[in-house]
């Protein structure tokens, strides 16, 4: 045939130009849209069923402007001299189309300045890898084995990488890797948020601060705003993306810093490996961390993410202060007002609203000039309501800690109360909580003395995590293979590439886990409840206990004291390890006697008990009587 028009297949259809999608990079091929050719017949008129093609007679033109299709690779094709070649095709999906007349329209190459990223912002989140050394809290002179985690983090200005505290906690190595690139960069550990579980790192390598454009953080987002969780989960080693909507804004409970701060509920997925992850709005701004999601079996899809408020104090806390100082409290605890006979009883008016004082914290500046049953009206001109909520946007109400939360270490804020039916106003200094039972150690080793066998130690949360809980246990409940114990609600897991790590909220749990159905007997109830309820006198009190007893000739009958509070040493009140190291130490009295809750005492030979000390340490291969912060 002279002509070279271009015959397809029987039963063969064109293959239509498609989207080709790779490494986040669009690639759209060009089309042309077929018009209607005058002598081409109507669709009514086309030969139906699979019959011959009509000829198409010499004269006749084809139908023109349509775009020849992307060919499949290896495919071949008709040159106008009749050869025929290979054709491979390129990744910019050249078309190839025929040249039969001057009618047919040929589609031009894709140019690479057309390809546009889907998520820009991605290239900023990277990798994080942790090398963890935890202390051993039954066994305080030493370290446990190291473990390693992954998790996640991002790019933000200053050249500084922001992840979750608790991916980096007991930190012993941090490298960070970038997306696309097989080089982990070592990296250093600026600030660690217990409270708001934030960590800032930075690299000394120029390199790999090079081609990255920061993180740019965006406004507090609304109720059902799109959100894009980005980072390193579970299940692959390359980066993933998560979507969903805002579904709830108010005070949630940190579970790293035992805290109560602002956080945002989503439905995006949050797996293991997440934390530190950036929230993404859907205008490429970061909103938010990822840090936690709600694991029970009546909820699906909960996660968490640490809203911009919470991240900006504290980058601006370590900017003011070269450090992280955390974030203050009013130092009380108080009651709602929502009965009408409390209000009225209390002096209140009916236009009046606050909550009620119930106890104030001894260490906290408010105790100088708050009082137990005082009502507090408002805070920083701000109306606080009878059931402790503020305004917070449009519509919307929220715990009247927020307003706290947003004020400085150091800072100061006008609290109006009601006393005896008068209005005072005072000018309070806000400071951080000291806790009697502290929330962490903030990477210091636990502290110790050793005398007799008797090993004595201050109570923390990890001490209790590390004491009450047990894994099996736990593993076991996640698999259904003990019953549920109805003093449990919920539990938050942090969302970071590690072994098991969960964090029960209420106590009695811990106790069912550790020590079975009699837990009410044999499980230390009373430091459980001091950690719930009981508060510091002092900035140095501390609550010291008998962890365990290294059995030897010279503690027979005692060897059974296991995490018993110790009150007195010889008649005198134990203020704290060090006060008491210090008073043993220095002793010469012929007895040694301790006095322990539920009455119990213990008393040695002064003499005795201190030679026999040395051979109970080298038994054990301990190497110090006390830690090194007991020393000084």
């Amino acid at each position: 045939m002279g002509d070279t028009l271009t015959k397809r297949k029987r039963g063969r259809k064109p293959k239509i130009p498609t989207t080709e999608t790779a490494n986040d990079v669009v690639i759209s091929v060009p089309t042309t849209e077929p018009t209607a050719d005058p002598n081409s017949p109507s669709p009514s008129s086309r030969a139906r069923g699979r019959g011959r093609p009509r000829k198409i007679k010499k004269h006749d033109h084809p139908r023109p402007n349509i775009a020849a299709s992307p060919e499949r690779r290896g495919s071949r094709h008709a040159e106008p001299n009749g050869d025929f070649i290979h054709a491979t095709m390129t990744t910019t999906a050249a078309t190839i189309a025929t040249t039969t007349t001057s009618d047919a329209v040929v589609s031009e190459p894709v140019k690479w300045e057309t390809v546009v990223k889907v998520v820009p912002s991605m290239d900023a989140v990277v990798k994080v890898f942790c090398v963890h050394t935890e202390p051993n809290f039954s066994l305080m002179w030493q370290r446990k084995r190291q473990y390693s985690s992954s998790s996640s983090g991002f790019i933000i200005g200053g050249r500084r990488v922001l992840t979750n505290a608790h991916s980096v906690e007991h930190h012993t190595q941090v490298k960070l890797k970038k997306r696309g690139s097989d080089t982990k960069y070592l990296a250093t550990v600026l600030a660690i948020g217990t409270e708001c579980d934030i960590a800032m790192l930075t690299v000394s390598d120029d390199e790999f601060w090079e081609g990255v454009s920061p993180v740019e953080f965006g406004d507090l987002p609304a109720l059902q705003d799109a959100v894009t969780v980005v980072g390193y989960p579970i299940g692959g080693d390359t980066i993933s993306v998560t979507s969903g909507v805002v579904s709830r804004i108010e005070i949630l409970s940190y579970v790293h810093g035992s805290t109560e701060l602002l956080g945002l509920q989503i439905d995006a997925a949050i797996n293991s490996g997440n934390s530190g992850g950036p929230a993404f709005n859907d205008k490429g701004n970061c909103v938010g961390i990822a840090f936690q999601s709600l694991k029970h079996e009546d909820v699906e899809n909960i996660g968490y993410v640490i809203p911009t408020p919470v991240i900006e104090h504290f980058i601006k806390d370590y900017e003011k202060n070269g450090a992280y100082t955390g974030f203050p409290i009013l130092g009380v605890e108080w009651q709602k007002m929502e009965n009408p006979d409390l209000r009225i009883a209390t002096g209140m008016g009916p236009d009046q609203k606050g909550v009620r004082i119930r106890r104030i914290e001894p260490t906290a500046p408010e105790s100088q000039v708050l009082k137990p049953s005082d009502v507090i009206l408002s805070f920083d001109g701000i109306n606080i309501a009878n059931d402790g909520t503020v305004p917070f946007r449009q519509g919307e109400r929220i715990g009247f800690s927020y307003l706290v939360s947003q004020k400085y270490t150091g800072d100061y804020a006008l609290v109006k109360v009601l006393r005896d039916s008068n209005i005072l106003e005072f000018n309070i200094g806000l400071a951080t909580h000291k806790r009697l039972i502290p929330a962490h150690i903030r990477g210091k080793p636990p502290s110790y003395y050793i005398i007799a066998g008797f090993v004595f130690t201050t109570v923390s949360v990890p001490y209790l995590r590390s004491e009450l809980f047990s894994k099996s246990f736990i593993l076991m409940w996640m698999c259904n293979s003990i019953p549920r114990c109805g003093i449990l609600s919920k539990f938050y897991a942090c969302a970071c590439k590690r072994d098991f790590y969960v964090y029960f909220l209420t106590p009695g749990f811990f106790t069912y886990l550790q020590y079975g159905k009699d837990y009410e007997f044999d499980a230390p109830v009373k430091l459980l409840d001091k950690h719930l309820h009981a508060m510091a006198e002092s900035v140095d009190e501390q609550l010291v206990v008998v962890s365990q007893v290294l059995v030897a000739d010279i503690n027979i009958g005692y060897e059974d004291l296991v995490n018993t509070q110790v009150l007195a040493f010889n008649g005198k009140p134990v203020k704290n390890l060090k006060s008491l190291a210090s008073m043993v130490e220095s002793c010469e009295d012929e007895y040694l006697k301790f006095e322990l809750e539920y009455q119990q005492i213990v008393v040695l030979q002064s003499k005795t008990a201190k030679a026999a000390t040395l051979d109970i340490l080298a038994t054990h291969c301990i190497p110090s009587a006390m830690s090194d912060d007991l020393k000084t």
